[in-house]
């Protein structure tokens, strides 16, 4: 395949997905502009690298690999997660859904996002996060959970 055909490609991912890259990388960086510059600071490595793509998978997961990883990386350098990054006006009595997110593992919060923001199926986020399928199903299975009884302790 011609590299201009593959950077057709990823350009083809990007228009495709760009909301749910921004939504995914902002929960990840802590705020909307740091998951833009991560997005694309994530496609400009994409194209950059678009010859690595080995093509056992899918072009969408290694591509949000590549924006997962800026936005890890972004995320070392910056504050403490916020939830207003995802979501517009998040609910702020301290016992709703949304605040109970933030306080998730990362890596458990990244498969909710992944999941249900993204709204990839559990093979390709576990492609994306280079993990087994089973693992995608556990973490998500714990995530659940966590939220369940937190949220059970605040109505109950």
């Amino acid at each position: 395949m011609a590299q201009s055909d593959r950077w057709s490609e990823i350009e083809g991912v990007y228009r495709e997905g760009y909301l749910a890259f921004v939504r995914v990388a902002s929960a990840i960086t802590g705020d909307r502009e740091s998951g833009v510059e991560a997005v694309q600071d994530g496609f400009a490595d994409a194209l950059r690298n678009a010859g690595q793509w080995s093509g056992r998978g899918p072009l969408q997961a290694w591509v949000w690999r590549c924006v997962i990883n800026r936005a890890r990386k972004a995320r070392r350098r910056q504050r403490p997660f916020e939830l207003n990054a995802v979501v517009a006006d998040p609910p702020g009595d301290g016992s709703d859904l949304f605040t109970r997110l933030a306080v998730l593992p990362e890596r458990q919060r990244l498969v909710v996002f992944l999941r249900y923001y993204a709204d990839l199926d559990y093979r390709e986020i576990a492609e994306a996060l280079d993990v087994k399928v089973g693992t995608v199903s556990a973490t998500l299975h714990a995530a659940h959970g966590a939220l369940r009884s937190a949220l059970s302790e605040v109505s109950g």
